[in-house]
Formats: C-alpha cells, sequence, structure tokens
C-alpha cells in the first residue's frame, strides 16, 4: 500500500510545483480530451512527448507514476477476457471449435490499457506536483464564474480537496489495519479464494468504520471553528499565472491540435 502514488503531495522544487494550480488543471483537462481522440496508436505519441517532458521538469521518475496501475492488473486480465470472448471482428487469429479469437479483442483491449494508463500518469503528475489546498484553490477560481447560474463553487473544490487529502490517510489506515489483522494470524496472501474473501472482509469494516470516524471528527472539527461554506473570505495567496504556465498550456495545446490533425488523416 506504500506504493500508490496517486493523490501524495511531493514537496520537490521544480518549475511545475511551482506553476499555477489553475493552469495544470486546465492541461489536465486538455489532455484528457486529448487521450480521447480517435487519432489511432500514432496519436498517442504527442501525449508521450508531453508526459516525459512533464516527468522530466517535475523530477518524477515513470517508475514512481506507473505504482497506481499495479491495483489495476487484474481489471485489465479481465478485459482482456471479455473483449476475447466478445469480440467478433478483425482477423480470426485462433479458431478451436466454437470458440475463436479475433485481432479486435486485443487492439481494443490495448487502446483501453494505454488510455487508462495516460489518464492515471497525467493525474499522478498533477496531485505529486500540487499541494492539495493549492488545488483546492485552483479548481474554486476556475468555477467562480458558473456560480452566477447557482454552482456551489466553494463546496466542489472543498471536496475535491477532502478527497485527494484523504487517500493517503486511507492508505496509511490501511497499513495499520493489515499489520493488526497479521499479528491476530490473519493471513491476507495466502489460503483458498473462500479464506481470502473473509481476510478482505476483515479489512475492509473496520476501514470503513475509520473513515467514517474521521469524517465525523473532520465535521465536528470543522464546526468548531465555525466553518461556514457561504461566507465571503480573503485569500493570504494569490494565484498569478507566469510565463511557464502559458507556454506549459500552449504546449498542451499543441499536442490537442496535433491528434486532432491526426483524426482527419
Amino acid at each position: 500500500m506504500n506504493n500508490i502514488a496517486l493523490g501524495r503531495y511531493l514537496p520537490l522544487n521544480t518549475i511545475i510545483n511551482k506553476m499555477d494550480p489553475r493552469s495544470k488543471i486546465l492541461i489536465l483537462l486538455v489532455m484528457m480530451i486529448t487521450v480521447f481522440l480517435p487519432a489511432g496508436f500514432i496519436g498517442y505519441v504527442p501525449i508521450l512527448i508531453f508526459i516525459a517532458t512533464a516527468l522530466y521538469f517535475s523530477k518524477l521518475k515513470l517508475t514512481y507514476a506507473l505504482r497506481a496501475l499495479k491495483p489495476m492488473i487484474w481489471m485489465f486480465i479481465f478485459l482482456l477476457v471479455i473483449n476475447v470472448l466478445v469480440m467478433r471482428t478483425g482477423t480470426l487469429l485462433i479458431s478451436w471449435g466454437w470458440f475463436k479469437v479475433y485481432s479486435d479483442a486485443f487492439s481494443q483491449t490495448a487502446y483501453i490499457i494505454i488510455r487508462l494508463t495516460l489518464m492515471i500518469i497525467l493525474c499522478t503528475v498533477l496531485t505529486a506536483t500540487t499541494k492539495p489546498l493549492d488545488l483546492t484553490l485552483g479548481i474554486e477560481k476556475l468555477l467562480k464564474p458558473f456560480e452566477k447560474i447557482g454552482l456551489p463553487a466553494h463546496v466542489i473544490a472543498m471536496m475535491i480537496s477532502i478527497a485527494l487529502r484523504f487517500i493517503p490517510t486511507l492508505i496509511d489506515e490501511t497499513n495499520r489495519i493489515m499489520n493488526a489483522q497479521a499479528s491476530r494470524g490473519v493471513d491476507l496472501e495466502n489460503g483458498t479464494m473462500t479464506e481470502k474473501i473473509r481476510a478482505v472482509l476483515s479489512l475492509i469494516v473496520p476501514l470503513f468504520v475509520s473513515a467514517f470516524d474521521r469524517a465525523d471528527q473532520l465535521a465536528d472539527a470543522m464546526e468548531a471553528r465555525g466553518y461556514d461554506p457561504s461566507a465571503t473570505r480573503t485569500r493570504y495567496k494569490v494565484l498569478k499565472m507566469t510565463n511557464v504556465d502559458y507556454f506549459a498550456m500552449a504546449f498542451a495545446l499543441v499536442v490537442f491540435a496535433t491528434d486532432l490533425v491526426l483524426c482527419w488523416i
């Protein structure tokens, strides 16, 4: 559980860390849209170049960003099995009685895996280089114009910030419960499938109880300090974009435009 990187902030002195959170959020949105453009496998090349540049300037290792993929390996295998059984288009690769495997089963699975991998890496870079409070402020500033139509920008930003902040907390809590269960003889790795399910249930139930307890404590602490989401606030930190932010956003738009052109080729 300690290897999970998504949601953890790394206080590094890098160009990416110093960027305005609004620009990083906008860049993430543009890149997410770009990932889903039907530009084929060649369309992922500009995205990979952008990700490699972001990892270089943020001083993050690719292995660190890929840690979040480890829990999803079984999901990838499940997707492959489903596509093999369902897909009936493309070149016939294997024919054994009723069991037939077509090439599109592997290509569609590869598309899904690549897209999920790219999105997870982009989100990991964002959370690793942006403080939760800065991320909250950036989201709130971007949603500020929508308050005119009744959208509670501050409330939404606060909920997202708390959710991101609770990820490493819940990971630490999971490690604590796992160690406590192991000291009582619970084996989470070995045994039959039934024993593993019981072991996981012995982990999930106290984790949910602890999560709800922490949520109650946080709510009580906010109320005790007079927190009012509708109150007018001043800001100690004023966000200001620099040339680096504009250059990074322009880079993201170039990647988006490149993939958009590839869609028509």
